[in-house]
């Protein structure tokens, strides 16, 4: 057994809280204390990891905690069409990708740290830590926290997300973590959660060229999950997302998710009307559409919208094109080899669209494959904009004047998705969220994991 610190009873009590209270108050209340803001915002504020304080933002619109039904790890069997894993998708074999360079690179961050915080982030390689993670900000976490590091220690962070991702991969996942110090400079600041600091490091395993293990990266719009088997590498399910997605930071111009939403666009604009019609849904474009988010590691997903057997030639080299935007985030030998699994099974892949299809509006899009799901979905503002609903320019308010605590509002929730909770607001690309997962067992490198111990030990 790895050493780690103990989670204590009112450790467990905080991260189930969002699950056990949902339950209990039911509708849009439900969703939005599971998100940690809006009615129930100074409730979970409350009992948030990192000091959050009533009244300020608790994750945006972020999606759940660890979901309505927090899944164990031995009982994982991840996204499917039907509750049925697909059989013989993934298998044990050299990618000739080495992975050495992340191995060091994870050793020199654990060797940087000190006695007791190592012993705080380090798991075992199957344990249910992998699957705790959420992107609201005021959610209790393990591990190495970025903001209480020495200088030298975060360098060393950044240098194994350095050779995790790809350079692109990187950029992404430090904007995303400066916008968010930027909406807690908008809404008044003081709240340590909407920093560049708060963001985690757990470790499952020890790292290793031969033997499994993995790490993730959490915190507030980032979920980075990465499982190693020699020179195999899952890195999902990984999520990505921002409000606002484009503002100056100390002086920098930071602009985020454009090539996801050209990409998809290009590509709903390359059908024709008639495959449109089966791609684009007759529903309206709600608050939040995301539904693979966090807690969802079970769900049962059904293919919608137009199979890319449909598609011509140069369709489906958008569709791959568009897979690559998401799939180029880790390293670049591993997103080759990804996309190339994900190209032996395009005749079964879907490409699903809700909304608007002009340059700037919001919309929804989901390409869903046996092997990759996707998801993009430009949502309500919550602590951004003349519309958010938390307010913004240091009064932020999580409930209207007077509504107690936990009191359904009225407005339409986004339902148990992990993408938001969607309490009214035109959506708009000012705040976007975004996942890329592996069904059928996939994610947290779980398949390859059960295949290992059965044919190693």
């Amino acid at each position: 057994m790895h050493a780690h610190r103990p989670r204590t009873p009112a450790t467990e009590r905080t991260r189930r809280w969002f699950m056990n209270r949902s339950l209990l108050l039911g509708g849009a209340a439900a969703v939005a204390t599971m998100t940690g803001c809006s009615a129930g915002a100074s409730d979970t504020s409350g009992s948030a990891s990192g000091g959050a304080q009533s009244g300020m933002p608790s994750g945006g619109a972020g999606g759940m905690g660890p979901g309505v039904t927090e899944v164990k790890y031995a009982d994982f069997t991840g996204v499917t069409t039907d509750g049925k894993v697909v059989d013989d998708l993934f298998a044990i074999h050299s990618t000739g990708v080495s992975t050495d360079a992340v191995v060091q690179a994870a050793q020199a961050f654990l060797d940087g740290l000190s006695t007791k915080v190592r012993r705080a982030s380090v798991f075992d390689v199957d344990d249910d830590e992998w699957l705790a993670w959420s992107n609201v900000d005021g959610y209790e976490r393990e591990g190495a926290r970025m903001g209480d590091l020495t200088e030298k220690q975060r360098d060393l962070g950044y240098a194994l997300l350095g050779a995790a991702l790809s350079a692109d991969g990187l950029a992404q996942t430090r904007n995303i973590m400066k916008l968010n110090a930027f909406l807690g400079d908008y809404n008044g600041g003081g709240k340590e959660t909407l920093t560049e600091g708060h963001y985690y490091f757990t470790f499952m395993g020890t790292p290793s060229t031969s033997k499994p293990w993995g790490f993730q990266y959490e915190g507030h719009h980032v979920a980075i999950n990465y499982f190693v088997l020699g020179d195999q590498v899952v890195m999902s399910p990984t999520f990505m997302g921002s409000e606002p997605t484009s503002a100056t930071y100390n002086g920098e111009k930071i602009t985020l998710f454009k090539p996801e939403t050209k990409a998809g666009l290009a590509l709903l604009r390359s059908l024709t009307s008639a495959q449109r019609k089966k791609a684009i849904s007759a529903d309206e474009k709600g608050g939040t559409n995301m539904v693979a988010g966090a807690g969802q590691d079970n769900l049962k997903l059904a293919y919608q919208g137009l199979a890319a057997k449909e598609f011509t030639s140069a369709q489906r080299q958008k569709l791959l094109y568009l897979v690559g935007v998401y799939v180029g985030y880790m390293d670049d030998g591993h997103a080759a080899v990804k996309l190339k699994e994900v190209e032996e099974h395009l005749d079964d892949t879907y490409f699903f669209w809700i909304g608007e299809t002009e340059d700037s509006s919001a919309f929804y899009y989901r390409v869903h494959s046996p092997v990759v799901l996707i998801e993009y979905d430009a949502q309500s503002p919550l602590a951004y904009g003349e519309n958010a609903q938390m307010g913004g320019g240091g009064a932020p308010s999580g409930r209207p004047s007077g509504m107690p605590s936990g009191q359904p509002t009225g407005m339409p929730s986004g339902g148990p998705g992990g993408g938001g909770m969607g309490m009214g607001g035109t959506p708009t690309q000012q705040h976007i969220h975004t996942i890329i997962r592996t069904p059928n067992g996939g994610d947290y490198g779980v398949d390859l994991l059960k295949l290992h111990l059965e044919t190693d030990h």
